[in-house]
């Protein structure tokens, strides 16, 4: 049966990432002529306006790679097993819509829920699957449907948001679902479930293209949006409830090696959920709302500290990779399904949960680690590397065929001037700056930041070395900055902004 599985994935992934890599400038085209952009505002991380609708190219993609992989079966497989996804796909055509208009409109949170919960109960009664058994999980088997069906809901309204909120870095959301993905794919393909293996290895490499230009373009670069969240969230939701369900071809191939099914997905999505859970409870403990956005996610504290987001998105997927191994580590060590979760929450709780006390507690308190830490995490800016910068150019090659037009439209033309005029990787004009300018440079530098040594901000700021300790001596006494340390000549030699976090 597996070997009947490859060719179908094979080509549903190569349909997938050819039809992403053909649509993604299109769409990006019309995201800039329409404005539809993320602009560098409040708790927002970058510095330029970002093109906000990612999601829908891959969609185009994962739709592309299923269409092929279901012609392909019916073709030369009929006699085998339906590859039947059309509940889950239009639950996830009902996301990407919902999404766009969130990422143009704005979508007030008890709409989205409402939309969220009307697609899962849907999802849920049109299949006939939902969480409905725990596997003998603390002797629990079948669960009665008025249970059920609120737990499915519950589990994943609480995914398709975890999987949103953690948004907020280059590569960082894409890169844990590409994870997930695989790994829920792994599962599937022993288990012979070959509907869900498609559907997890299509969207997997349907966001590869969109992830290395979210991660390494400059002027191709896009956010997936809120519509590309909602479509991971739900398609995970999916494998959730595909793998905890009595009917659950993972649970049947699995019933005799002891694999408590509930503790594996929850390792898998250990890194969203637990930095969700905690960032809520916190919102929650301070008197405000669980849904009011800020800055305490986990991504926050690694670039707070000076990591780069490449850097941090893969910190955070080797965390998530590393409470799966342990997760496996007490399955083969024999431990009973009771066991085998404890651990994933314990070890979710250490690794989530620690790392997030651990790196915040030095950056409010500017400890000697955090000294070395903001310096030696210059190095991880891989953007100044040539090997990056020549393979950002690479990827951006296309964008001239995305303003073939520009000369003849306005809009066109002032938005690709406005991009190639963020692009660091243009050969640097030899000018003088004024003051002022370099003020901005400094101040942009340090933002979200805990500290700066010095010599890192005149290095990497652009800011005229002759300006900057006028303008940190300007910016002292005005309040916007303060000196953490000084060098034995008396001059500053650590600063940080009253507003780094």
């Amino acid at each position: 049966m597996v070997n009947n599985m490859i060719i179908p994935i094979v080509l549903s992934c190569t349909m997938a990432y050819f039809a992403v890599r053909w649509i993604y400038f299109k769409i990006l085209k019309v995201a800039i002529e329409k404005n539809l952009v993320d602009n560098p505002e409040g708790r927002k991380m970058q510095k330029q306006p970002v093109p906000v609708v990612g999601g829908l190219a891959v969609f185009l993609g994962v739709l592309t790679g299923i269409m092929t992989a279901t012609a392909y079966h019916h073709t030369f497989c009929p006699e085998t097993e339906s590859t039947n996804l059309l509940p889950i796909i239009c639950a996830m055509s009902v996301m990407i819509y919902i999404g766009a208009l969130d990422d143009i409109l704005g979508l007030t949170p008890m709409a989205r829920f409402a939309i969220e919960i009307a697609s899962i109960v849907a999802l849920v009664f049109g299949t006939g699957i939902c969480i409905d058994t725990f596997h003998g999980l603390w002797g629990i088997e079948n669960i009665a449907w008025w249970v059920a069906v609120p737990l499915t809901v519950f589990a994943g309204v609480g995914i398709i948001n975890s999987i949103n909120m953690i948004d907020g870095v280059n590569g960082l959301s894409s890169g844990l679902c590409m994870t997930c993905c695989i790994v829920f794919g792994a599962a599937f393909v022993i288990a012979n479930d070959m509907a869900n293996a498609i559907l997890a290895f299509t969207m997997a490499v349907a966001l590869l293209p969109f992830f290395l230009r979210n991660v390494f373009g400059m002027k191709s670069r896009m956010f997936i949006g809120d519509a590309g969240t909602m479509v991971m969230g739900i398609m995970i939701t999916w494998f959730v409830m595909s793998m905890l369900s009595k009917n659950s071809l993972v649970a049947y191939n699995s019933s005799s090696h002891n694999v408590n099914l509930i503790a594996f997905s929850l390792a898998v999505l250990s890194v969203p959920i637990f930095d969700t859970l905690r960032v809520m409870s916190m919102r929650m403990a301070n008197g405000g709302s669980p849904f009011m956005p800020d800055k305490t996610h986990l991504h926050h504290v690694f670039v707070n500290v000076g990591i780069s987001h490449i850097i941090t998105s893969i910190s955070e997927i080797l965390i998530g990779l590393l409470i799966v191994a342990i997760w496996y580590a007490s399955f083969l060590l024999g431990s009973s399904f009771e066991v085998q979760l404890y651990v994933v929450i314990a070890s979710s709780m250490l690794l989530v949960w620690g790392t997030f006390a651990f790196l915040r507690y030095h950056a409010k308190n500017h400890t000697e680690f955090l000294h070395w830490l903001s310096h030696t995490s210059e190095r991880t800016q891989l953007g100044r590397k040539d090997w990056w910068k020549s393979y950002s150019q690479w990827l951006d090659r296309p964008i001239s065929y995305a303003y073939t037009d520009s000369a003849d439209d306005p809009k066109l033309a002032k938005s690709a001037v406005a991009r190639d005029k963020f692009n660091p990787y243009q050969p640097a004009k030899r000018q003088v700056l004024t003051i002022d300018v370099s003020r901005n440079l400094v101040m942009t530098y340090i933002k979200g930041k805990a500290e700066v040594h010095v010599k890192d901000l005149i290095a990497y700021s652009g800011a005229e070395e002759k300006h900057v300790s006028v303008i940190i001596r300007e910016e002292s006494k005005s309040g916007r900055i303060r000196v953490l340390k000084h060098n034995d000549n008396g001059d500053p030699a650590i600063i940080a902004s009253f507003d780094c976090y």
